[in-house]
């Protein structure tokens, strides 16, 4: 049989570093072994039932048997506009500035692409989630990169980038809460961004994909709060997070006219728009009682108080997360973050997720997603201690 040469376009697409990760854990499963994956971001926790009936509902509406509009049905685009009115203060033309997106990692690879000619230049957080670099590879542009240090809270210090690098960008991706560090953003951050975006003329994308996912009583907060924020970017909202609905793929972009056109266009050649009983669950979430998002935020911080304390109960000194689902830890002395990750995995039958996976500046940490119950993360502290890597009288590191 013959074998057809890739394009170049596959060719320039960044290597699945998890990829690696996901066959270790399989192959030590497959062997009998108990292997508590906290490696992965994929929630752990039911749809809510209300949901599931609307699209069951949906479902047998003949109307949604059809092709769905090009650009989504009015209805769920105005439910999106509903949801930021009522959760952020932002108001949204639903027709010209939200477009609906098959899960918010197509449109991260997507907005590239409508932006991005070849050689242009984008802004990418490092660490950073991954699938930012393969939209701008497929665009065949070029990336720097935007160190987030512990020293500056994990935000990108705007006054250590070149001017020139701040003049030849088109754009610059933002995450937060982020994955992976688990950093919240300020509002004054958020202005002084927007400062920065109009001075220099590039388009600001904040993937907001965690951003129903706030504790200690502060909820995250919206680029789009930030004055002249449509001016200069959109902001992306999954439903995956928010309401457990990962594997519907249901999203959407908000903010700058142009961009919502361009995003719209290009998927006017790629799909005839979600399942329409997809779109009715959607606008059925973002309608809804949320009572049922508040229980899951709390049911995470229970998780992350729990793990915490017991890192801590062992002598592993950590710092507790602002937001998402996920925290970011210190490797010890002695280790880089595959080497401790593959301890952890190997020794304590622990799956965690390296730090520089998600970028050279994730080197010293690991990743550890709250996506198991409050007695399997205890369970997983106590596994690692049982390694004597940490001195649990000084509960420091050694």
């Amino acid at each position: 049989m013959r074998t057809f040469e890739q394009s170049e376009t596959l060719k320039r697409l960044p290597e699945q570093f998890f990829a690696k990760l996901v066959k270790n854990v399989q192959q030590l499963q497959s062997a009998g072994h108990d292997v508590i994956n906290l490696g992965q971001g994929n929630p752990d926790l039911p749809t809510p039932e209300h949901i599931v009936k609307a699209l069951q509902g949906a479902s047998e509406d003949p109307i949604n048997h059809k092709y769905s509009p090009f650009q989504g049905f009015l209805y769920a685009k105005q439910a999106m506009a509903d949801f930021y009115q009522r959760e952020y203060g932002v108001e949204l033309d639903p027709e010209t500035e939200v477009a609906i997106m098959f899960g918010s990692k197509e449109g991260l690879a997507e907005v590239s692409q409508c932006l991005l000619n070849p050689g242009d230049t984008a802004l990418v957080p490092d660490p950073g989630y991954p699938d930012y670099m393969s939209g701008i590879a497929l665009a065949d542009a070029k990336t720097e990169m935007m160190p987030l240090l512990a020293a500056n809270d994990f935000l990108p210090d705007y006054q250590q980038i070149p001017e020139d690098v701040l003049d030849l960008a088109k754009i610059m991706f933002l995450n937060y809460p982020n994955n992976p560090t688990s950093a919240t953003a300020t509002k004054e951050f958020f202005d002084e961004t927007v400062k920065v975006a109009k001075e220099h003329q590039f388009c600001v994308l904040h993937d907001f994909a965690y951003g129903s996912i706030g504790f200690d009583g502060n909820k995250p907060q919206s680029f789009l709060q930030s004055e002249g924020a449509k001016d200069v970017g959109i902001e992306m909202y999954t439903l995956s997070k928010t309401y457990n609905m990962a594997g519907w793929r249901v999203a959407f972009a908000v903010g700058n006219k142009s961009v919502v056109k361009g995003i719209n266009l290009l998927q006017d050649h790629l799909h005839v728009s979600l399942f329409g009983g997809i779109q009715a669950a959607a606008a059925s979430a973002l309608n809804g009682d949320q009572e049922v998002v508040r229980k899951l935020v709390d049911t995470y911080e229970n998780r992350r108080n729990c793990f915490i304390e017991n890192l801590n109960k062992i002598g592993w000194k950590v710092e507790a997360p602002k937001g998402t689902f996920f925290a970011w830890l210190p490797v010890p002395d002695g280790y880089s973050s595959e080497e401790f990750s593959e301890l952890l995995l190997n020794k304590a039958h622990v799956a965690t997720a390296p730090g520089n996976g998600f970028g050279s500046a994730g080197e010293g940490y690991v990743r550890v997603g709250l996506l198991a119950d409050e007695e399997r993360l205890a369970e997983a502290a106590e596994r690692i201690g049982n390694l004597n890597i940490f001195d649990r009288k000084s509960e420091g590191m050694k």
